[in-house]
C-alpha cells in the first residue's frame, strides 16, 4: 500500500510538473531576425550546440536576450511564440511556432544601435525562415506573446565528449522535458559518481579520468527531474564521439 502511495505521488508531481511547463503563462517580448534563409549565421552560438542541423536542432532556434537567457542557464529550453498586436506586420492566422533556446543576443548600449537585447527587455532573435512563419520579413522586429513549452525531442539525450584524459567535456544535446539542463553528473565503470560544473551553455566538464571506463550519467533539468542513463558509452569511447543514451525526459 506504502508503495502504490508513493507511486501516486511521484505520477501526480511528474503530471503537475508536465502541465506547469506545458502550459505557462503568456508574456509579452519581441522578435527579430538574424541571418537568411539559409539559417547559416544561426550555426555554433553561445550554448555550445555547434552545428544545428546536425545536432538535429535546424531552423527551429532562437538567440535570447540577456533578460530570458540567464548567463546560458536557459540553453536548450523550448519556447512557443506568436506574432501579436501588429495587423500590418503578422501573417493572419500564422498561429504559433516552438523553438529551442540555442544562442545569446547580447545587450547594445550604444545608442545609434537597436537595443532591442538589453535588459530588461524580454526577445527573440530568430532564424528567418521561423520568423518568416509568423511575420513578413520587412517589419523587422515584431510584438510577441511568448510562453515556455515542454521539449519534445526523438530518440535519447547525447552526449558530446572532448578534451583529454584529464579534462573532460560533455555536451548535452537532445534534452527533452524541460530542456535545460541544471546538474549533471558522470560515472565510469570503476568509479562513483562524479559532479560536473557547468564550463559555458549546456557544456559541462569535470577532472576526473575515466578513459577507459563505460561511462553513465545522470541529469537534471529546471524542473527538479532527473534522468539516470546507464552505459551510455562503452569502455573505448573516444573523444571527439556522441553518444547516445536509452532514454530522455
Amino acid at each position: 500500500m506504502v508503495k502504490f502511495q508513493n507511486y501516486l505521488l511521484l505520477t501526480i508531481s511528474t503530471l503537475l510538473v508536465h502541465v506547469i511547463v506545458t502550459n505557462a503563462a503568456w508574456e509579452d517580448g519581441s522578435a527579430t531576425f538574424y541571418g537568411d534563409m539559409t539559417g547559416a549565421e544561426t550555426m555554433q552560438g553561445a550554448c555550445g550546440y555547434g552545428d544545428l542541423f546536425q545536432q538535429g536542432y535546424g531552423l527551429e532556434t532562437a538567440a535570447l536576450s540577456t533578460a530570458l537567457f540567464n548567463n546560458g542557464q536557459t540553453c536548450g529550453a523550448c519556447f512557443q511564440i506568436m506574432c501579436v498586436n501588429d495587423p500590418q506586420w503578422c501573417i493572419p492566422n500564422a498561429g504559433t511556432i516552438r523553438i529551442t533556446a540555442t544562442n545569446f543576443c547580447p545587450p547594445n548600449y550604444d545608442p545609434h544601435f537597436y537595443p532591442w537585447c538589453n535588459p530588461p527587455r524580454k526577445h527573440f532573435d530568430l532564424s528567418m525562415p521561423m520568423f518568416s512563419k509568423i511575420a513578413i520579413t520587412k517589419a523587422g522586429i515584431i510584438p510577441v506573446k511568448f510562453r515556455r513549452v515542454h521539449c519534445v525531442k526523438r530518440g535519447g539525450i547525447r552526449f558530446e565528449l572532448k578534451g583529454n584524459p584529464y579534462w573532460i567535456t560533455a555536451t548535452m544535446l537532445n534534452v527533452g522535458g524541460a530542456g535545460d539542463v541544471t546538474a549533471v553528473r558522470m560515472k565510469g565503470s570503476k568509479s562513483d559518481w562524479v559532479q560536473m560544473s557547468r564550463n559555458w551553455g549546456q557544456l559541462w566538464q569535470t577532472a576526473a579520468n575515466l578513459v577507459g571506463q563505460s561511462l553513465s550519467f545522470q541529469v537534471t533539468t529546471s524542473d527538479g527531474k532527473t534522468v539516470q542513463l546507464d552505459n551510455v558509452a562503452t569502455g573505448n569511447w573516444q573523444f571527439g564521439q556522441t553518444y547516445e543514451g536509452k532514454g530522455n525526459f
